[in-house]
């Protein structure tokens, strides 16, 4: 599925904008699917590592190009969309900038079978 390797495609889209929880449209007007939200370490270990502590969890998103009938209902009470955020602008050396002027390192943009995929790493600075 998602973890295998894709085969490459050309420039990622120019921005993502929020169209509802975990639902983007880029400038072309395209649909972006978020299908995968990983967190490290898990929010389970984090609750319970971060008693006190400012530490925030590695983000990684997947994203994926498809058609949304957005009449349908979603499932977003399912995935930690409220981490994600409201807009990606792309920015020199294979990254994205959000709205919160975060940066989230594009690991992958490919194709999967038919699915074209974008997968991107949120970093926060470690402050130890």
């Amino acid at each position: 599925m998602a973890s295998e390797a894709s085969a490459r495609l050309g420039t990622p889209p120019d921005r993502l904008w929020i169209q509802k929880p975990g639902i983007y449209e880029d400038e072309e007007g395209r649909t972006w699917v978020t299908v995968v939200v990983r967190f490290s370490p898990s929010h389970r270990e984090w609750a319970r590592a971060s008693q006190g502590s400012t530490y925030e969890p590695s983000i990684t998103v997947h994203l994926w190009q498809m058609a949304v009938h957005t009449r349908e209902p979603l499932f977003s009470g399912q995935m930690p969309f409220s981490q994600l955020p409201p807009v990606w602008q792309l920015y020199p050396g294979r990254k994205y900038r959000a709205a919160d002027s975060s940066f989230w390192e594009i690991v992958d943009h490919g194709q999967i079978d038919s699915m074209e995929q974008l997968v991107l790493t949120y970093q926060p600075e470690r402050k130890d």
